[in-house]
């Protein structure tokens, strides 16, 4: 499958304030062909397994969904964001592939 390749901005989940888990949220098109494609294959929590490109740095994780943003979220690592000198409210370019799911017809 190839990769769909979206712009977000990098924000810290404030839900733990003893954790710096930071996430960029999928546009709501990507999550509703994320949804189709995954249906049947997802994880505990609904979450989907993916390939992440940011910048030089491919690593795997998966998508979780949200609620409450009515969309997927992906956790960005302190390593990525290292490697890439990213930082909470950066614009950055991700590039992701579904792992474990059906091929699109």
């Amino acid at each position: 499958m190839a990769a769909l390749e979206f712009d977000a901005e990098l924000w810290l989940w404030d839900a733990r304030a003893t954790d710096a888990w930071t996430f960029v949220s999928l546009p709501p098109e990507l999550a509703d062909e994320v949804l189709e494609r995954a249906e049947g294959f997802t994880r505990g929590f609904g979450s989907v397994r993916v390939e992440v490109t940011v910048g030089t740095t491919t690593w795997r994780t998966s998508l979780f969904p949200s609620a409450a943003a009515r969309t997927y979220v992906l956790p960005v690592k302190r390593a990525v964001r290292r490697a890439e000198g990213l930082e909470v409210g950066d614009t950055l370019r991700v590039a992701l592939r579904l792992l474990d799911v059906g091929q699109p017809d």
